[in-house]
């Protein structure tokens, strides 16, 4: 019997196949949530809160790149269940797959 993946199995596959939507998400929500902190400090000026913002958002994204190649390394050097399939590479009826021995 087929065992289902855990949750954080599942939001792992989902983070590899997906790394720039993902990179992309935390970024918007970084930028977002550090708006709304800084426009909730009155003494500031408008341009410094924008500056902030986007200082913050540009650490988080940097440290979301980290973390996606450190998953894209763990997965070149350990693997992953079963060989991938390269999409769009159909030739004859059947699907070449990309196999790495290590």
């Amino acid at each position: 019997m087929a065992e289902t993946p855990s949750k954080a199995e599942s939001m792992r596959k989902w983070v590899v196949d997906h790394k720039l939507r993902a990179v992309g998400c935390l970024w918007l929500t970084g930028i977002s949530s550090s708006i709304a902190y800084n426009w909730s400090r009155p003494n500031m000026k408008t341009s410094v809160k924008i500056i902030h913002a986007r200082l913050h958002a540009q650490a988080l994204t940097l440290a979301a790149l980290v973390g996606s190649a450190m998953v894209e390394y763990y997965d070149q050097k350990y693997g992953t269940s079963g060989p991938k399939i390269i999409s769009g590479s159909f030739r004859g009826g059947e699907f070449l797959s990309c196999t790495k021995s290590i």
